[in-house]
């Protein structure tokens, strides 16, 4: 009798401890499903302001050329970038944080854009290859950057004769909080040059949105040897 009392409690135990998992798993599932479909509506509204297809171009790919999204976050360029470089290219997408990088290679994984691979980059080391890359995209993070002189270093490294640098960021301001807020142009097209850069474009008020934040867009190449 006692032995028979064991099993019905294990089978209870175990019943609601299944329920549990089976709970947890479609919590997840439900979470994950939720947060792809609210990155889609997100970056839908962002088409309307961020001007995209003029990023891209800046960047002059071709097909078949490396990219590097750096600051990919969950991937509103680097999947743009997937199609621009073709199935025979590359997107290398660099980003601090695994999270995101999580749902960027979900999100690849899902449209079948194989051509992205996903890097964990260190906070002062993108972790690119010298001479491997044809063009770089560093859009709204190079104001996050502590010290940019490092990672610019890397980009230029990484970067073939005559591959470009595509910088796009807010200008620097001060918040109602007292906190400094994005980056001058001025400051960053110096650093460049002193990195080695060659300056083919700059646009002050790339995106002037009234009542929000100024963006500029700056285009540096690698001089070809």
């Amino acid at each position: 009798m006692a032995n028979n009392e064991s099993q019905r409690l294990f089978r209870r135990v175990l019943f609601f401890v299944c329920s549990l998992l089976i709970l947890a798993s479609a919590y997840v599932l439900y979470s994950f499903a939720n947060t792809l479909n609210r990155l889609d509506v997100v970056e839908s509204e962002r088409d309307q302001w961020q001007r995209p297809a003029e990023v891209l171009h800046a960047l002059d790919l071709q097909t078949g050329n490396t990219v590097v999204d750096l600051g990919s976050g969950a991937g509103y360029f680097a999947l743009k970038l997937s199609a621009a470089v073709g199935k025979q290219g590359r997107v290398l997408a660099v980003d601090l944080r695994k999270l995101s990088l999580f749902f960027l290679w979900s999100r690849a994984l899902l449209r079948g854009q194989s051509n992205i691979q996903v890097i964990n980059g260190e906070e002062d080391n993108p972790r690119l290859a010298a001479a491997a890359v044809d063009a770089v995209l560093i859009c709204n993070t190079y104001h996050e950057f502590g010290n940019p002189e490092p990672i610019i270093g890397q980009v230029f490294r990484s970067l073939r004769p005559g591959g470009r640098l595509v910088v796009v960021d807010r200008a620097s301001r001060v918040t109602e909080a007292g906190n400094a807020h994005g980056k001058d142009l001025s400051v960053v097209e110096d650093e460049l040059r002193r990195k080695g850069f060659e300056i083919v474009r700059r646009d002050a008020r790339f995106i002037d949105p009234p009542g929000d934040d100024l963006w500029w867009l700056l285009v540096g190449r690698k001089r070809r040897i």
